[in-house]
């Protein structure tokens, strides 16, 4: 196990073998982490769940139910399948170019 600075473990949290926590990350209370997992930097973790064996969890990912699948990429908040978080991200990044489309669509429906 290996765990880095300012992170927070709380009480009944069991943490299984060859697990890497990095910084800045909070775990509630009789949260179970399985084996071979990686949490990322700021991530936040509900109480009384189960993270599954060789879990990977993005940076700054609010993990708010159990993680069932094991060996499994997940980020964001609320967390998810990590790549369906970087379609997400993208079309995020989309959306106000989006917008504006859709005003100009508007106007020209409004002028019929």
């Amino acid at each position: 196990m290996k765990l880095d600075n300012l992170i927070q473990i709380a009480h009944n949290v069991e943490i299984g073998e060859n697990t890497v926590i990095a910084a800045q990350t909070g775990i509630s209370g009789s949260t179970k982490v399985g084996k071979h997992v990686v949490l990322g930097g700021q991530v936040g973790a509900v109480g009384h769940i189960t993270i599954a064996d060789g879990s990977q969890v993005q940076a700054q990912s609010g993990i708010n139910r159990s993680i069932t699948e094991a060996n499994k990429k997940w980020g964001g908040t609320p967390f998810g399948p990590y790549t369906s978080q970087l379609r997400s991200q993208v079309v995020y990044n989309k959306l106000p170019e989006l917008e504006r489309r859709i005003s100009e669509l508007e106007k020209l429906i409004k002028n019929k």
